[in-house]
Order: C-alpha cells, then sequence, then structure tokens
C-alpha cells in the first residue's frame, strides 16, 4: 500500500471510530437499529467481496450462507438454546460446511456456469425452507429472545449495535491481512491469469475453495446477528436471491476488491432504500439509477475517487 494512502486511512477510521461513539452515546433506538443493520449488511458484503474483488468470482448464492447462519440460530432458539457462545460457532459452522460443499462443486465451472450454480444451490435452500412447516414454511416465524453472550443480555440496542460493530472491525481488520499476506496475492494472481499462476505453482481450485468458504462463514456469521436483530426469520428476507443481488451491488457501489468500500456501498445502498421508500415504492428503480451513475462516472469507486480528491 502506498504511504499517501495512509492518512485517509486514519481520517476514515477515525470518523467511523467517532460516527460509532457518537450512535451509541446518542443514538435512539431507531437510528441504532439502523446503524446495526448497516454495520450486518456491511460484513455480508465484505463477504461478497473477498470472492468478487479478490477471487474474481460472481456468486449469486450468498443468501443460502446468509439464511443457514439466520436460520440455525432461530432453531435453536425455539428450542431453548440462547447462548450465543453455544449457537452461534454452530450456526456460523453449518454455514462454513455448505460453502465448502458448493465451491467443492460450483469452482469445478467458471464464468456464467458458476453464477448458475450457486443461484440454484441457494434457491434450493429457499425452497426448501418454504417447505418446512415446523419453521413457518413461507410465512417464517419469529425468535422467542435474543441470544445471550457468557449470560449477558444483547436486549439493549445500544450493546447490540456496539457489538456488530466491532465484529464488523475485527472481520475487516482479518480480511484486510489476509488480502496483504501470500493467500490474497495468491488469490489475485489466479484471478487476474489463472494459466500463469498454475504454471508458477499455485493450486487455483484449493486457494478459491478456501476464500470461498471464508466467505460463507463470514456471510453466515452476518445471518446470525441479522436473526438476533429483526428477531424474524423467513425464506424471503434472508434465503431468497434478491438478498444475493443487494449484496452485490453494495459491493459495486463501494468498488469491489477494497473490503473498505463494500462497507460504504452498503450504507449507501441502505441510506437510499431508508429514504426513497417513504415517497415511492419503486426505490428499486432509482437504486439502479444510483448503481448506473457510480459506474459510469465513478469507475475507480468511491474510495478511490475521494483519495485522489485528497491526496496532492
Amino acid at each position: 500500500m502506498s504511504p499517501s494512502f495512509l492518512p485517509l486511512r486514519i481520517v476514515i477510521v477515525c470518523c467511523v471510530a467517532l460516527a460509532i461513539a457518537a450512535l451509541a452515546a446518542f443514538g435512539d433506538q431507531t437510528v441504532l437499529r439502523f446503524a446495526s443493520r448497516v454495520a450486518i449488511m456491511g460484513l455480508a458484503a465484505v463477504a461478497v467481496d473477498v470472492v468478487l474483488g479478490y477471487a474474481g468470482l460472481v456468486s449469486l448464492g450468498h443468501a443460502a450462507f446468509f439464511g443457514l447462519g439466520a436460520y440455525v440460530t432461530g432453531a435453536l432458539a425455539l428450542l431453548g438454546y440462547h447462548e450465543g457462545l453455544v449457537v452461534w460457532p454452530v450456526a456460523i459452522g453449518t454455514a462454513t460446511l455448505a460453502a465448502l460443499i458448493i465451491g467443492a462443486l460450483a469452482l469445478r465451472t467458471t464464468g456464467v456456469y458458476f453464477i448458475m450454480i450457486t443461484l440454484a444451490f441457494a434457491q434450493m435452500f429457499y425452497y426448501g425452507a418454504n417447505a418446512v412447516p415446523g419453521l413457518g414454511g413461507a410465512d417464517g416465524f419469529r425468535l422467542p429472545a435474543r441470544s445471550t453472550l457468557a449470560g449477558f443480555s444483547l436486549d439493549n440496542p445500544r450493546t447490540f449495535f456496539l457489538l456488530c460493530a466491532f465484529v464488523l472491525i475485527a472481520v475487516l481488520l482479518f480480511a484486510r491481512r489476509a488480502s496483504f499476506a501470500s493467500f490474497g496475492y495468491s488469490l489475485q494472481a489466479a484471478r487476474d491469469d489463472a494459466v500463469r499462476s498454475a504454471a508458477s505453482g499455485i493450486r487455483n481450485y484449493w486457494l478459491r475453495l478456501a476464500a470461498f468458504t471464508i466467505s460463507g462463514a463470514i456471510a453466515g456469521l452476518a445471518g446470525v446477528l441479522s436473526a438476533n436483530l429483526t428477531l424474524y426469520i423467513a425464506p424471503s428476507s434472508v434465503l431468497s436471491w434478491h438478498l444475493s443481488a443487494e449484496l452485490l451491488v453494495m459491493v459495486i457501489l463501494g468498488m469491489a476488491g477494497t473490503l473498505y468500500g463494500a462497507i460504504v456501498g452498503a450504507a449507501i445502498f441502505l441510506a437510499l432504500v431508508e429514504i426513497i421508500s417513504h415517497y415511492t415504492d419503486f426505490w428499486a428503480m432509482y437504486v439502479g439509477i444510483a448503481v448506473i451513475a457510480r459506474v459510469l462516472l465513478l469507475r475507480d469507486g468511491l474510495l478511490v475517487t475521494l483519495r485522489k480528491l485528497v491526496t496532492p
């Protein structure tokens, strides 16, 4: 990373820290709920950026991992298990295992075939959840309560928001660290020229499978947090292919391959939906216009454009 980017990064980190502190201190329940949703969807967008920005894989199946994290959390809550130290690893592990299996099959293809296979698997989970009457079928079900962590309640909106912010920052730091390690550079080499990277000894398939599995685990963690935020789970909200498409839009808005941009894109997307939906039911059209404007006018992405404006 070039030294000229460091001041801007410090500014961004300081602004985020101040925003988190201000929200925790002065935000009301509505604001805290929206901020928690931004953090959760930003986490899911980071998961997509891991495979899109660094591995060059367009996935329409990440709703499956997000939904599995949510559904396992909700199902265990209905059975009376609320301790997050027990429930959350099970939910994340389920999403991770699903990502490993789906990735092992889907990565044997490329291009549009990979996209369609991931979409097909996600739709299988979607229709499977619709067919389970014990979990409410298409209507979904409500969770009796939020999870606890070591017996500590997460019912307080400020506590839950701070937890979501902490998880997001921790995952972001982990992903950034990995992207600047040999794993990240090898993944980008396989993305840019698979033939040359294979000739140099990089095992492209296993490398991409590892990235896809890690991405699925992060998406599952986002699903766990989402279930605890809404206390309501339905196939249409956590397993629909629309969710996978929205995550891709978030990454594109912020700029793929930056990780930070995925979070910015999530915040912009959710803010646009929140504002425009108050005035019209056709909010998707205006969000689409924003995506087109971003692609045509800010081809380097929001963060890179800001860097160019700030850096002399």
